[in-house]
Formats: C-alpha cells, structure tokens, sequence
C-alpha cells in the first residue's frame, strides 16, 4: 500500500511540473530536501533545487515526463524516459531558440512520510545541448588528431583529383 502511495507522490510531482503549479510541485517536498544532480558538483538543498527547476521550468515550456519505466523499492521510486518541450527562455546563457527538445532522463526519488526527501536526477545534457545548436568543442588533447585526419583527407581528396 505505501509503495503505490509513493509511486502517486512522485508521479503527482512530474504531473505538476508539467501542468506549471510549480509550488504544487515543491509543496512535495520535505524540509530537509536533498537533491543530487549530474553535472552538479554539490547535492543541492530544497532551496537550490527550487532555483535549478525555475531556470529550467522559465526556459522551456510546454514540458511533458514521458515515463516508459517506473520502479518501485521500498521507499525509491525510479522513473525513466523522456522530457520534451520547447524552447522558449534564455537557459544557461543561451537565448531562446524555439526549438522542440526531447531529453532521456532517469531518476531517483525517495519518499520519508509521505514527503520527497532526496532526489537523484539523470538527463542527457549532451543530447539537449546539440538539440539546442550548441556545438561540441573537442579539448587540446583531441584537437591534434582531428586535425590530422582533416588533413589527411584533404591530400586524399587531392590525389584523387
């Protein structure tokens, strides 16, 4: 009984997101709320995840979870699947594209009376920031031999001429 009580907690959470009743949203979360987020280099509190939501609630909009996987153990409920919105705000610096994203995600919550105590949270950051425009740059260790294959290609193409 408390398992499907924790999978409506966490799907009622999404659900809000999605439908834009942010505080609906953080009204499910406990005081002592703690997030964990790739790329993040510190767990974030109930406060910093708030700002990180609102960054990314502010700067696309018409979001859907779209859940393909929802696990249950215990007190965790892991979701898997995908995000999709638009593009509509300024996000990480970058100024609104208009652009339609879609962003497989996977997380973890876990559930402490009734309340969202710890969050851990998994998105395909690459993935979102080539559907955004934003072009990978190769590091200096890389650069050399991209070069030498651009290189080695011109010649080719030469002899062929």
């Amino acid at each position: 009984m408390v398992i499907e009580q924790n999978k409506a907690l966490i799907l009622q959470f999404y659900k809000a997101f999605d439908d834009r009743k942010m505080e609906q949203a953080l009204e499910l979360l406990a005081p002592n709320f703690v997030a964990h987020l790739a790329g993040v280099p510190e767990p974030l509190d109930g406060e910093g995840f708030k700002r990180f939501g609102m960054s990314f609630y502010l700067a696309f909009q018409q979001g859907a979870h779209i859940f393909d996987e929802v696990i249950i153990s215990e007190d965790k409920v892991v979701t898997c699947g995908k995000f999709t919105a638009t593009h509509v705000g300024e996000f990480q610096g970058l100024p609104p594209t208009g652009k339609q994203i879609s962003l497989s995600i996977m997380h973890i919550d876990r559930v402490e009376n009734g309340k969202i105590v710890e969050h851990w949270g998994q998105g395909d950051a690459l993935g979102l920031m080539q559907q955004l425009g934003i072009v990978f740059l190769p590091g200096p260790k890389l650069l050399p031999y991209i070069l030498k294959g651009a290189v080695s290609n011109l010649f080719k193409q030469a002899e062929r001429s």
